[in-house]
């Protein structure tokens, strides 16, 4: 068996507001299936965003959490404020993280490696 491609689904609520989000925080939309789909992409890393049942939805990310490396630190967790996203630092010994969630309630964060 060989895998050609892959990518991450992540149930959403509201495709307008996901796609914003996530272009926002540095993600191209890659293509778009009306309301049913989409997928974007970042640096190594395709996304597909679902529209999911209100029943089906769980408002957090479970046992997912997806991080990005950057650049630039500083401006990295100057833009997440300055979009209005609720953040929380930590330091460690592996680094130095921002940790914020998508609107639907998915872990995500940046990394800052030493």
């Amino acid at each position: 068996m060989k895998i050609k491609d892959s990518n991450i689904t992540i149930n959403i609520r509201d495709m307008e507001k996901s796609i914003s989000f996530y272009e926002s925080i540095g993600f191209t939309l890659k293509q778009r299936w009306s309301n049913y789909y989409a997928q974007l992409t970042a640096p190594g890393i395709v996304i597909g965003l679902h529209p999911t049942l209100e029943s089906n939805s769980q408002r957090n990310s479970g046992n997912i959490s997806l991080g990005f490396a950057t650049e630039d630190f500083e401006d990295t967790k100057n833009d997440l404020k300055l979009l209005g996203i609720e953040i929380v630092e930590r330091k460690e010994e592996g680094g130095e993280f921002i940790h914020f969630n998508d609107p639907d309630g998915t872990s995500l964060y940046f990394i800052h490696s030493k």
